[in-house]
């Protein structure tokens, strides 16, 4: 399974991070290759909230709808995405969030597996670079809501 693990220092409060990357609904505007977002439900869950969300995911010629369960437990500064449906056959990332005296610290690890072998070896050949676009496209996203830091 493809794995990917990212730890960044920004010069965000590490609620500022959180409240960006829990805003599922938004991820359309400015993530690459997600091209449309819906949350399905949300409700409480002990520490923080639960939802059911789907993704669309396009790249180059396929376009894969998957559904996920995200957990935000903003007590403890952990975002837990876990799959629910779809083309994979495992997803997992986590997503934490600590403040230092510069910032934030944000980690990012993931880790899933296709079921369509050709997808999974289009995405096998730049998972690690999509993976670190992605965390940048975060960071990006940071810079416009909030400024430079």
């Amino acid at each position: 399974m493809p794995r990917h693990h990212e730890t960044r220092q920004l010069p965000y409060t590490a609620a500022q991070m959180y409240d960006l990357v829990a805003d599922v609904a938004r991820y359309p505007e400015f993530l690459p290759w997600n091209s449309a977002a819906r949350i399905r439900t949300r409700g409480p869950c002990e520490g923080g909230e639960v939802m059911e969300a789907d993704l669309v995911i396009s790249f180059k010629l396929f376009r894969e709808r998957f559904g996920s369960r995200v957990t935000l437990l903003p007590g403890k500064g952990w975002i837990v995405t876990e799959y629910l449906d779809g083309p994979f056959r495992h997803l997992k990332s986590v997503w934490t969030f600590a403040d230092r005296d510069a910032g934030c610290e944000v980690t990012f690890d993931v880790d899933f597996e296709f079921r369509n072998a050709i997808l999974a070896a289009v995405i096998g050949l730049v998972f690690n670079e999509a993976m670190t676009r992605v965390v940048r496209a975060f960071e990006a996203r940071a810079k416009v809501l909030y400024g430079a830091g």
